[in-house]
């Protein structure tokens, strides 16, 4: 399948068109963003890492029921995905408090939920990615009210089956950002990516951040961090 017009490019991917309408090829870069794209930098070796855990889990995540945009990977760094039409809501489910959950309730980093939270954010950069009630999405008709209930769902299903996964592999799965596509029929599937970059990982023994963060803070050792994840990954289950 043969890379044509690049059609869209983001902070972290590259996206292109393929021979058929159906099908893209994402190509993921190095490149680092943080803030909303106020802090940019270079995370080596990023890319390969993203596309391939990415890859890894949308297929554990599809095999329980729920549909992904994965279709085939191409090399370490592209892959072919179905085409979609990206519902613009940033869907957001947290385990335990971090980052800006902290940050805007004033509690401390850390603390470990009963039940897991789900929280949407406007995706818009012009506007900072601005958080929004459910019933805002409605109200904009960014997703009718079922398909929000579908979303939900889906979001609280990837997070039992992520939590489970890499507690598996010594890790904690603090919270994660995920979007959904629709595709031509409006079915609605798991799209973008699932990989340090949008998930905060954390070593189930030592607290240690396996994730962007790492970048975000100025902590240092994120390729090392991000390479951890990769080698977890791969580990047999415990």
């Amino acid at each position: 399948m043969d890379k044509k017009e690049l059609v869209y490019e983001g902070k972290a991917k590259k996206v292109f068109k393929t021979d058929d309408p159906n099908l893209l090829i994402v190509d993921y870069k190095d490149d680092a963003t943080a803030f909303n794209g106020l802090k940019k930098g270079t995370i080596t070796g990023k890319g390969v890492i993203n596309n391939q855990m990415s890859n890894f889990l949308m297929q554990i995540i599809e095999k329980d029921g729920i549909p992904t945009h994965f279709v085939k990977e191409l090399s370490e760094r592209e892959t072919l995905v179905k085409s979609v039409t990206i519902v613009p809501l940033e869907v957001i489910v947290r385990n335990i408090a971090a980052g800006s959950f902290a940050k805007n309730y004033g509690v401390e980093e850390g603390i470990v939920f009963d039940e897991p939270t789900v929280e949407f954010s406007y995706k818009n950069d012009d506007l900072g990615d601005p958080l929004m009630a459910p019933s805002h999405a409605i109200a904009l008709k960014l997703v009718t009210k079922d398909e929000l209930n579908l979303i939900t769902d889906y979001a609280l299903r990837v997070n039992a089956i992520l939590k489970d996964f890499w507690k598996s592999r010594g890790v904690t799965l603090v919270d994660f950002k995920i979007e959904f596509g629709k595709t031509a029929d409006s079915t609605i599937i798991l799209a973008d990516e699932i990989s340090p970059d949008t998930c905060r990982l954390w070593d189930s023994e030592t607290g240690e951040k396996l994730d962007k963060d790492r970048f975000r803070r100025d902590l240092g050792g994120v390729e090392e961090a991000y390479a951890e994840v990769m080698k977890r990954l791969k580990e047999n289950d415990k």
